[in-house]
């Protein structure tokens, strides 16, 4: 492996670290941030503005150590992970921009929109760059099927969004969707594991 390998593999280990540890700061304490409840959201953050700051801190680590991967690894699977990474950066800006709207609730909600849909365009071409990754990349078979079952599970959390029409994916949909995405995180684990080697 060359030094740019281990490197994208370290940031693809920090980048899930991170943004786990942003989770679990995050949804146990109600700041998940879903539109569909948009005062008990508001509330939240206004209540437990640090906790959220520190939520959000810890979800761009994790989306700039994926943009970065993405910068070292060659060819199309790379430049796909670098936009979900610039992509989730957009979201955490919207999330950012909440936590000064929550008396206004009127402003608030098209920024919560804006932020989820964004952080879904993240999910989608992180699951292109799976997708790519799993047919382009030097990896055992095993691997590859592994990927390309992943990306299929990713598939299904970006598409879930607009099955729920007008009114929204609710807080148990919006937790499937994540669930959905677990397997795209952990093919990344194991490939970071296997880069850093």
């Amino acid at each position: 492996m060359t030094d740019l390998s281990r490197l994208a593999g370290v940031l693809l280990l920090s980048s899930f670290t991170a943004m786990v540890a942003g989770v679990a700061v995050a949804a146990p304490s109600g700041l998940t941030l879903n539109p569909g409840d948009l005062d008990a959201t508001l509330r939240a953050v206004h209540d437990q503005t640090g906790l959220h700051l520190a939520a959000l801190g810890l979800d761009v680590l994790g989306w700039l150590a994926l943009t970065a991967a993405g910068l070292a690894v060659a060819g199309l699977p790379g430049g796909l992970l670098a936009a979900a990474g610039l992509a989730g950066l957009l979201h955490d800006a919207g999330n950012l921009a909440v936590t000064q709207l929550t008396d206004d609730p009127g402003a608030a909600l098209p920024v919560l929109l804006t932020a989820k849909w964004a952080v879904n365009l993240a999910g989608l071409l992180w699951t292109a760059a799976t997708a790519a990754g799993a047919a382009l990349l030097p990896l055992p078979r095993w691997s590859r099927r592994a990927g390309a079952l992943a990306a299929v599970s990713g598939l299904a959390a970006v598409a879930l969004p607009w099955t729920t029409g007008l009114a929204g994916p609710s807080a148990a949909l919006e937790q499937v969707g994540y669930a959905l995405h677990l397997p795209v995180m952990i093919w990344y684990v194991v490939l970071g594991l296997r880069l850093a080697k």
